[in-house]
């Protein structure tokens, strides 16, 4: 099919750009993109859709001008970090309702889709900066941690939930995969903790309160989820903030 008639994009990242059309969302990746890992980030959709998750249903797998994109069910509505963005008094609602969305992922036995050691291995070994002792230190740590496997969702904050009268959609499971969900919950507070150390901890205090976990059996997985974060070149994030968590420097607050 002719990209062009796809029109403008309603949202552009760093893989792909996000269209709307005939009420459908169309995920065209850029070129750079092998088809394998595209009908990676659909099997784990699928997967999660499956588990019975409020998640956008994939129509179909195409091609666009010879690049790969991923048809899905289009959610009408708004993130709920718009909606917090609008009513900063409603954020502890919303991060309250977050953290009860993300345990109901955690509930769920993960199985066939990509194992999160796998994930992270692969991203420390390959990130900018860190030296390579200390890579090898973090992998071995890695590889000694226990924990059962559940559904992870790898990006989880709120700008991936779309709020739709009183349902919530979670989008964006690119970096979903089986693991601890110990190292996906620091992974949301080092995304948050980036713009804003009391809404990290906000949220940190939230999902101990209602799941029995520690901050220190969280914060273990710091320095692994830190060192894997260089790999992605986030331009909002600082390098020198994630090597030094990455050291082991990270502090619990």
């Amino acid at each position: 099919m002719d990209i062009g008639k796809l029109g403008l994009p309603i949202a552009v990242g760093n893989t792909a750009k996000v269209y709307l059309f005939e009420n459908k969302v169309v995920k065209v990746f850029n070129d750079k993109f092998p088809d394998t890992v595209i009908m990676k980030e659909a099997h784990k959709q699928e997967f999660a859709y499956s588990c019975g998750l409020h998640v956008p249903k994939i129509v179909n797998v195409a091609n666009f001008d010879g690049k790969q994109a991923i048809i899905m069910e289009y959610i009408q509505g708004e993130t709920i970090g718009d909606l917090i963005t609008k009513n900063q008094d409603q954020t502890e609602y919303y991060m309250d309702l977050s953290v009860e969305i993300q345990q109901e992922i955690h509930q769920n036995e993960a199985q066939s889709i990509e194992l999160m050691s796998d994930k992270l291995s692969r991203q420390i070994k390959n990130a900018p900066y860190s030296e390579k002792k200390r890579k090898s230190i973090l992998i071995e740590k890695l590889h000694s941690m226990t924990f059962e496997k559940r559904l992870c969702h790898g990006d989880y904050h709120l700008f991936n939930l779309i709020k739709s009268g009183e349902k919530v959609t979670i989008i964006d499971w690119v970096d979903a995969s089986e693991g601890d969900i110990r190292a996906d919950v620091y992974r949301t507070y080092l995304l948050y903790s980036q713009f804003s150390i009391k809404l990290a901890e906000m949220y940190l205090h939230l999902y101990c309160q209602k799941s029995g976990l520690s901050k220190e059996e969280i914060f273990e997985w710091a320095p692994i989820i830190a060192a894997a974060r260089l790999f992605e070149w986030v331009s909002s994030e600082r390098m020198d903030r994630l090597l030094h968590i990455a050291n082991g420097h990270s502090s619990i607050v």
